[in-house]
């Protein structure tokens, strides 16, 4: 659906009409939002901003499939962000996931009938994009309201297309056929999936959270395959495989490890009848 309306539109347009709607959904007033939120805000909407243009145009080039398996690979590539500009150290649980997920994209990509396309690159660069907010937001995002900070980078992120639209591409209302994808990404896949987020966040444990999104890369190749007709060969299977076992090796193992500890630790207590 993106890859047809993004041929019929433009990469540029689509993105600032999708983001002008997500934002026109917040629901606070810029009188509520401190002139500090904005400015950091929007600073960090830009690595988010570099992370949505890379790849909406690498779908240009590769599959939904692709795109979506290649993706999941940010919450691996925070930490090495986090490591290069911020110094914090990266694990050695850390380096094993980025090797995985290295050699699994090398497969994925390399072993379709073309070999590595633009648009696998292209996704890696959104990949990296991304893992630089990821990791901005750990930094920066903590003394600001959650929704209001959401907000700021949505409208950052609406403006930078904006102003870049008129000398890319031509400027024009969007035709009837492109309205499907951005209702779906602008209002759901945007806005309304990050206010589900925040809501489901506030009630399920972290480890919980972690299993869900590490399912997002599956889920991206199984509607490729119902909707986008997309067939993988038996090594790009097997480099799906290792991106996601990198994505659960970095996200959920820890998780449940710290789980099973407190269990133990409740069960020694109980014992000793602490």
């Amino acid at each position: 659906m993106i890859q047809e309306a993004i041929v019929l539109y433009g990469v540029l347009g689509f993105l600032a009409v999708r983001f002008v709607l997500a934002a026109a959904l917040a629901p606070y007033g810029a009188r509520r939002i401190s002139l500090q939120t904005l400015a950091v805000g929007a600073g960090v909407g830009l690595a988010l901003a570099l992370g949505y243009l890379f790849q909406t145009t690498g779908l240009l080039f590769t599959s939904p499939t692709n795109s979506g398996l290649i993706t999941g690979l940010f919450v691996v590539f925070a930490s090495l962000a986090d490591r290069l500009f911020f110094g914090v150290r990266s694990s050695r649980r850390v380096l094993v996931a980025v090797a995985l997920s290295l050699f699994g994209m090398i497969l994925l990509a390399g072993s379709g009938p073309d070999g590595v396309n633009r648009g696998d690159v292209l996704t890696l660069l959104c990949v990296a994009a991304l893992g630089l907010h990821i990791a901005l937001l750990s930094r920066y995002a903590a003394g600001y309201n959650a929704l209001e900070f959401a907000f700021v980078q949505m409208l950052a992120v609406a403006l930078v297309f904006g102003v870049a639209w008129p000398f890319f591409e031509p400027v024009a209302f969007p035709p009837r056929e492109v309205w499907p994808a951005l209702v779906a990404t602008g209002l759901v896949a945007s806005a309304g999936a990050f206010w589900m987020q925040t809501f489901v966040q506030q009630r399920i444990p972290a480890a919980q959270t972690a299993v869900i999104l590490t399912t997002e890369p599956v889920f991206a190749a199984l509607f490729g395959y119902w909707l986008a007709s997309d067939r993988l060969i038996a090594l790009q299977v097997f480099g799906a495989a290792l991106i996601i076992s990198a994505l659960l090796l970095y996200e959920v193992a820890p998780l449940l490890r710290v789980k099973q500890r407190s269990k133990k630790r409740k069960e020694t207590c109980h014992n000793e009848k602490c």
